[in-house]
């Protein structure tokens, strides 16, 4: 295995935005190209995986933790060939105590979207848990991925995914071949348990996202019906019954294709916050919304975008009553990675520009966490000739 080595310094930019916020960028230094960046943060730690491409194509799964101002050197979760690699459909991951669970895509058939889910469960020191081992069990050669990971109760996690086993011609047991959505548990050991369908009918490739409160699980994805409208739905878990999916708001999207453009989720106890890329009325705008009832009901949603948007959104809970939402738009200056603090009683900040940014798939999806008072973004950048990971933070006070 070819060793990688990240080289890791810190500049400050001297530019004021809004609000006299300044942005801190780290930066990384690769040998190799690196895309597909996870950002997750526990609320006292984060944590980054990404993929690196060598140049016999192999592909790389990489962890690492921030500490002290920097990002540690990498450790290599494991390498492979036949990897399926995209823009939209990234691994991620989740740590619970001592234990971190990743996911990446492997090719499966001959298909393009032919590939299954592969797991990894690991120690934070590196002792293999449990390695390569497939989440969905189907053996169908279709498409498998938009995995959301969050951790659960005890010492597993709680997973969801797009799952197109119907979507296969030799299904014959499938009427109408829909992408649909799952969920599973997998403990400490690596044990897969309560693998359950959740929506029979769902957008193709939609990001899928995944919070846990105190209740228990939440799932937020782009839901799809016979009418071709594909607004944002949640289903939660209640006293150990999925409840029936209902829409965050009824936008009334009708469009027949996917616009790979997925939806948010973050709790708070009893309070979620879901942020989305939608159009309505004809006009495409970036939304989030509240509740105060663990997802049972939501808020109007509050309009963000002040230009057009492109969507690609994140969100995360700053305190139990305001969250930070990063979101990708243009103007006549170009396309911009923004983000705004907005309250739960609806009132938001001005936004503030993170950065310039490719608001073609280059960038992949920003993602967005935070650590007590800071924020930190991260996205793929093309710089040298090769993809390459970008990550700023901010301090929260200054919006």
């Amino acid at each position: 295995m070819n060793k990688l080595y990240l080289v890791v310094f810190i500049i400050f930019v001297s530019c004021k935005l809004n609000n006299n916020a300044v942005v801190e960028e780290i930066k990384f230094d690769f040998t190799n190209s690196n895309g597909q960046p996870s950002l997750v943060s526990d609320g006292n730690n984060l944590s980054l995986s990404w993929i690196s491409q060598l140049p016999n194509n192999d592909a790389i799964l990489n962890f690492s933790q921030y500490n002290k101002g920097a990002w540690m050197n990498p450790k290599s979760i494991t390498q492979g060939d036949n990897w399926f690699v995209n823009w939209a459909d990234f691994p991620t991951h989740s740590i619970n105590n001592d234990l971190v669970l990743t996911s990446h895509l492997k090719k499966s058939g001959k298909g393009t979207y032919d590939y299954d889910i592969i797991m990894n469960l690991k120690t934070m020191n590196g002792e293999i848990i449990k390695s390569n081992f497939i989440l969905n069990n189907d053996g169908v050669k279709a498409e498998h991925g938009f995995v959301s990971i969050t951790n659960d109760e005890s010492e597993g996690f709680f997973v969801s995914w797009l799952d197109g086993r119907n979507m296969s011609i030799n299904n014959k047991e499938s009427n109408h071949n829909p992408m649909t959505i799952r969920f599973a548990q997998i403990t400490r050991k690596g044990e897969i348990t309560n693998d359950t369908e959740l929506d029979s009918m769902t957008c193709e490739c939609c990001q899928t996202s995944i919070a846990r409160t105190d209740k228990g699980p939440v799932v937020v994805y782009r839901d799809r019906n016979k009418s071709e409208i594909r607004d944002i739905y949640i289903t939660r878990l209640i006293l150990g019954e999925w409840d029936n999916p209902k829409p965050v708001n009824e936008d009334n999207w009708k469009i027949n294709g996917c616009p790979v453009n997925g939806p948010k989720v973050v709790s708070n106890s009893s309070n979620l916050a879901v942020a989305w890329f939608t159009i309505s009325n004809n006009q495409p705008v970036v939304n989030v919304a509240f509740s105060y009832d663990y997802g049972s009901s939501f808020n109007a949603p509050i309009k963000l975008n002040d230009f057009d948007p492109i969507g690609r959104v994140d969100v995360d809970f700053l305190n139990k009553k305001e969250v930070i939402v990063s979101y990708i738009e243009s103007d006549q200056n170009g396309s911009f990675l923004r983000i705004k603090k907005v309250n739960i009683d609806g009132s938001a900040s001005k936004y503030i520009d993170v950065g310039k940014i490719d608001g073609n798939r280059s960038s992949g999806v920003p993602q967005l966490e935070i650590v007590g008072e800071e924020i930190f973004v991260a996205w793929t950048i093309y710089k040298d000739g090769k993809s390459q990971l970008k990550t700023v933070k901010l301090d929260s006070n200054l919006i």
